[in-house]
């Protein structure tokens, strides 16, 4: 790939003249000369740089795909990069790769939050509960939650995001191929409220859920009754 420089400015103005030629060049055979030789390694030490400095927490792969995915954006935005407007191109690529990183960094993260939130819609992954015996838990804490959302929520709103969740859980099989940030998608369609209403509802959920797993785990069944007071 490109060739490494000698002195320590990696990305100087002989790099943007290096770009604003690419752009300027009609020829692929040229343009792909200019970037192998004189940007690909500016803009590679430009993403490792920031990658390093921002410490982004919440990528779900490695850093060498990190930066390869980073220095790719960039490459596929080198041609809006105009130097008439008085921009340094190192600056400008700068500000590209960060806003980059930053976009995925929080998409992962609230990826990762709503996966957590909606652990309790997942019968399939939480907890340790056998293969044999999903199915059946399953069917019991369905069951047990319908008897129970009226005196769980009293706010029909709540009753009605209650009842759309239950919905997806019995259909979790042919949910499972969603990715999960989509389930909030879903039940806001089907109870018309907001995402943070939703939360507050599945946190409510999951207290019950650990208590229902616990049960489960000691006597093999949920115990059908009226929740009453559980906290």
């Amino acid at each position: 790939m490109g060739r490494k420089r000698k002195n320590k400015v990696y990305f100087g103005l002989d790099v943007q003249d290096a770009i604003v030629r690419y752009n300027d060049s009609n020829s692929d055979a040229q343009r792909n000369k200019i970037y192998q030789q004189e940007i690909h390694y500016a803009f590679d030490k430009l993403a490792e740089n920031i990658i390093n400095t921002f410490k982004f927490s919440y990528f779900d792969y490695g850093f060498e795909d990190i930066k390869c995915e980073t220095v790719a954006f960039l490459v596929m935005n080198i041609h809006k990069y105009d130097h008439t407007k008085g921009s340094k191109a190192f600056s400008y690529f700068s500000v590209v790769a960060k806003n980059y990183l930053i976009l995925h960094n929080n998409a992962n993260y609230k990826k990762l939050k709503s996966h957590s939130d909606l652990k309790v819609l997942d019968t399939h992954r939480y907890g340790d509960v056998d293969d044999k015996d999903i199915k059946n838990f399953t069917i019991e804490i369905i069951q047990y939650f319908e008897l129970n959302v009226s005196t769980i929520f009293k706010k029909k709103r709540d009753i009605n995001i209650a009842y759309s969740i239950l919905d997806l859980m019995k259909r979790v099989d042919d949910i499972e191929n969603f990715n999960k940030k989509s389930l909030y998608i879903l039940i806001r369609e089907m109870a018309d409220v907001n995402t943070s209403h939703i939360t507050a509802v599945v946190n409510v959920l999951k207290k019950h859920y650990k208590r229902l797993l616990n049960d489960y785990y000691k006597d093999g069944t949920i115990i059908p009754h009226k929740s009453g007071s559980f906290f």
